[in-house]
Parts: structure tokens; C-alpha cells; sequence
């Protein structure tokens, strides 16, 4: 009891901002966790062609998220809000207005041409009315999210957001069993508790800012994401355009096998995103003091750590993969091992990435995010015919390391300008252990053919563990400190 105690009052003593970012890391992990851990139940409901076409569906929502709504709830509506202080609740509902009138301008464009919109996305009139309609109840909730964030109230996030993956996940379930169309049920069991939750978030911040337009506000925020539609829209495209791709040119079950496999391959991305959380305003800090010492240890740190938990990930895929669905996805599990080793290259461009955000470089970000989009999409058109998915896997990998090393070059130009050429990182470092990296994860997926090589490794990397337990201790101890630092 305490022990109850002491971290009670622990926690008691923390600042609010430490709190907050607590929560919201936790929230962040159940929201995620919830969607995770209901994969295996709706690969088990539907068949792979059904659940190739609904991964097709949430690619294109995602792609064209982007598009029509032009990303606002991005980066420019944080600044908007801590810009537009003195008036936030005004800013916070005209950006809701102008994303609610975007949506509907493409409502409208749909509604003129439907039949050729239908056909370009392979998709019929209802469903592209539940895109919408989602795309725009998502926007809403990441304006809300990201007013709650930076205003530090985390109690009700928390509760709208495990709110809705619950209810979303058991609605899922259940209208999945009852209906024959499966992948429409799945889209209603989300617009259903979208609409619920999400358009009450709208109404409340409309009603508090009571303005739907500002010609100052809306001109801002469209000035300052304009031009960075493109790295948008590259981003997304690194992470979709695979499943796309794979269902025009082969067929919607093998684009099931890939989206599942992909979505294994890159469960990492939780742990990563929650340490990138976690150092970024801790880099940014370090950026505006002038302060560089430090920074290459603790990153050649964390490269270390997330490289090994990636590697854990791939060998042990083949278990994994039947936990999350049944035999008929197996073979996609040679997908998995490329796709986790481009998590870490996506980990790795962050700590490159903040020099160029910091010192507003948006024209090289814009460079590195198109070049990596525009190779995966060439290397899919002319390896997925000749090599099937499998193709897809590797040419995200290859993509991301492109991205990642242009990130690089384009930090040190930075750096030669603003920062009297210092080098930050260890380019040996980084050769060294990324080569590193990549050679072992290809060992490990050649091992999938040999357990007892597999078993071996296994039995390596714990025996290491714990004869290094002390550092792996300390190694934590100091990524963690790293969120009181930044705060």
C-alpha cells in the first residue's frame, strides 16, 4: 500500500503540463491499442477480399483527407491558436467553418460527375457520401484534440477518445455479424459513433467562437498550408498508396494481405511515436539555446533501443501473424520484416527533420517528403506487376531510407548556415548502425525458413539483456528524463 502511496504523491507533485503529457500518451496508446487488438477479430469476420476493400476505403479517406481538407488541422492550427490567444475560441470556429465549407465545395464537385468519381476510387455513391462525411468528423476532432492539448485538459479527451474506439470497435463487431454487406457495415459503425461524439465537439466550438467566417483567419491559415500540401500528401501517400496500388494491379485479396502485414510491420510506430513525443521538444529546446551537447548521444541511444525493439518485432512475426488473422494471410508474413525496418528510418528522420522545421526550411522538407512519394509510387508501378505485393514491402523500405537520408544531407545544409557547420550527428554512427540493422532483419527473415537460427538470435539478444541489465536500465531512465527536461 505504500508503494501506492509514493506514487500518488509522486504523481501529485508533477506540474500540470507533465500530467497532461502522461495522459495523453496513455490516451494515445488505448485509442491505438483498441484499434490493434480488434484487427484479429475483423480478419476473423470478413473475408480477405472484404477486408482488402475496406483497407482500400480508409487509404483513399486518408489520401483525400489531405485534399479536401487541406491538412488545417495540421501544425498551422496549433500556431493559429497560440497566436490567435486573445481570440482562440474565434480562430478555433472559423478554421471549423472553413473546413466544413471545403467539404462541402467537394461534395458538390462529387455530386456533378459522380459516376467518374466512382470509378476512379472503386467505390460506390454511399460509400463516397461516408468518406466524406468521415473525413469531416475526423477534421473536427483534431481541432478539438488539438485545443485540448495545447490548454493541457486532458480528463475529457481521454474519455471522447477510449469512448469511441470502444464503441466504434463493439458496434463494428456487431453490425459486421449481422449484415451481409461487411464492409459497408464497418464504414456505418463508424459514422454512426462519429457522428455522435464528433458533431457535439463542433457545435461546442462553434458555439463558444460563434464565428463560421474571418477573412483574416481564413487567409492565414490557408497562406501558411498551401504551400505545404505537397509534404502532406506525400506523407500520406509513403504510408497508403500501397494498398491502392496493389488492389488496381493485382486484386483487393492480395491488397488484404499487404494492408494487414503492413499494419503489423509497423505496430511499432506506437512505441515510436510516443518517444518522438517525447524528445522532440526536447531537440527543439536544445535547437533554440544553442545547446548541441548531447544531442548525438542520446539519439545513437535511442536508435539502438528502437532498432532492437524492431528487430524483436520481426522475429517474432510469424506468431504474431496468426494471432492477428487466419491461415489464409500466413504467406504475408515475409511482408512484415521490410515494413518494420522502415519504421525505424521513419523514427531516424525526426531528429533530422527539426533543424529544418526549426530554422522554416519548408522548401527542403517539401523536397525529401515528394522525392520519397514519387519513388515508391514509380518502384510500385514497375515491381508489383513482375513480383507480385511482396514488391510493395520493399519499396517502402528503400523509399523511407531515401527519406531519411535526404533529411540528413538537407540538416547538415542547415547547419553549415545557421550553425557554423557543426556536425550534430555521427555520420559513421549512423551508417554503421543502420547497415547494421538492416543486415540482421534480413538474417532474421531468411531464419523464418530455420527456427533453430531464429530460437538462436532469441536466445542471444535476452541473454544480453540481462547481463546488461543495469544499462538497459539507465538507458531508459535517461529517455525518460528527457520529457521533464522539455517541459
Amino acid at each position: 500500500m505504500s508503494i501506492f502511496l509514493k506514487i500518488h504523491k509522486k504523481y501529485d507533485a508533477l506540474p500540470l503540463v507533465a500530467k497532461a503529457s502522461f495522459w495523453f500518451l496513455l490516451c494515445s496508446f488505448l485509442q491505438k491499442g483498441i484499434a490493434v487488438i480488434s484487427t484479429p477479430i475483423f480478419t476473423r469476420l470478413m473475408t480477405p477480399a472484404e477486408f482488402g476493400s475496406y483497407s482500400v476505403f480508409t487509404s483513399w479517406q486518408t489520401i483525400l483527407s489531405v485534399v479536401i481538407t487541406l491538412n488545417l488541422y495540421g501544425g498551422v492550427y496549433v500556431q493559429g491558436i497560440i497566436k490567435y490567444s486573445e481570440k482562440r475560441n474565434k480562430f478555433s470556429s472559423s478554421v471549423q467553418g472553413l473546413t466544413l465549407t471545403l467539404v462541402t465545395v467537394w461534395l458538390i464537385i462529387y455530386f456533378l460527375f459522380p459516376t467518374y468519381w466512382n470509378r476512379l476510387l472503386s467505390l460506390n455513391t454511399l460509400q463516397v457520401c461516408c468518406m466524406l462525411l468521415l473525413i469531416w468528423l475526423s477534421a473536427v476532432f483534431s481541432f478539438w484534440s488539438a485545443e485540448q492539448r495545447v490548454l493541457n485538459k486532458y480528463s475529457t479527451l481521454i474519455i471522447v477518445s477510449i469512448a469511441f474506439s470502444f464503441f466504434s470497435t463493439i458496434l463494428g463487431i456487431a453490425l459486421v455479424i449481422l449484415s451481409e454487406d461487411k464492409v459497408l457495415a464497418r464504414i456505418f459503425s463508424l459514422v454512426i459513433i462519429q457522428l455522435i461524439l464528433y458533431s457535439a465537439l463542433f457545435l461546442s466550438q462553434m458555439q463558444k467562437g460563434k464565428c463560421f467566417f474571418d477573412w483574416a483567419i481564413w487567409k492565414y491559415v490557408l497562406l501558411f498550408n498551401l504551400p505545404l500540401i505537397p509534404h502532406y500528401l506525400s506523407m500520406v501517400l509513403l504510408n497508403t498508396v500501397d494498398q491502392i496500388m496493389i488492389e488496381r494491379m493485382i486484386g483487393v485479396t492480395e491488397s488484404a494481405l499487404y494492408s494487414l502485414a503492413f499494419s503489423i510491420g509497423l505496430l511499432m510506430t506506437l512505441f515510436n511515436t510516443a518517444l518522438t513525443q517525447t524528445v522532440e521538444p526536447w531537440l527543439y529546446k536544445k535547437i533554440k539555446s544553442s545547446d548541441y551537447g548531447g544531442i548525438s548521444e542520446v539519439s545513437n541511444l535511442l536508435f539502438i533501443f528502437v532498432a532492437t525493439v524492431n528487430l524483436y518485432l520481426i522475429a517474432f512475426a510469424p506468431e504474431i501473424i496468426k494471432i492477428f488473422a487466419p491461415a489464409e494471410y500466413y504467406e504475408a508474413v515475409w511482408i512484415i520484416p521490410p515494413v518494420a525496418m522502415s519504421s525505424f528510418f521513419m523514427f531516424t528522420y525526426t531528429f533530422f527533420a527539426v533543424f529544418e522545421f526549426y530554422y522554416e526550411k519548408t522548401f527542403y522538407i517539401v523536397i525529401a517528403t515528394v522525392t520519397g512519394a514519387v519513388c515508391k509510387i514509380a518502384m510500385n508501378y514497375f515491381l508489383i506487376p513482375k513480383y507480385g505485393y511482396f514488391a510493395a514491402g520493399y519499396s517502402t523500405l528503400l523509399c523511407y531510407f531515401l527519406y531519411a537520408g535526404l533529411h540528413f544531407y538537407f540538416m547538415t545544409r542547415v547547419c553549415k548556415q545557421y550553425i557554423n557547420n557543426l556536425n550534430i550527428y555521427s555520420l559513421k554512427f549512423l551508417v554503421l548502425a543502420s547497415g547494421s540493422f538492416v543486415l540482421l532483419g534480413l538474417v532474421l527473415l531468411w531464419s523464418y525458413q530455420n527456427i533453430l537460427v531464429r530460437c538462436f538470435f532469441i536466445f542471444l539478444s535476452f541473454l544480453f539483456i540481462a547481463r546488461n541489465f543495469k544499462k538497459v536500465l539507465a538507458t531508459i531512465s535517461k529517455i525518460i528524463s528527457l520529457r521533464e527536461k522539455s517541459i
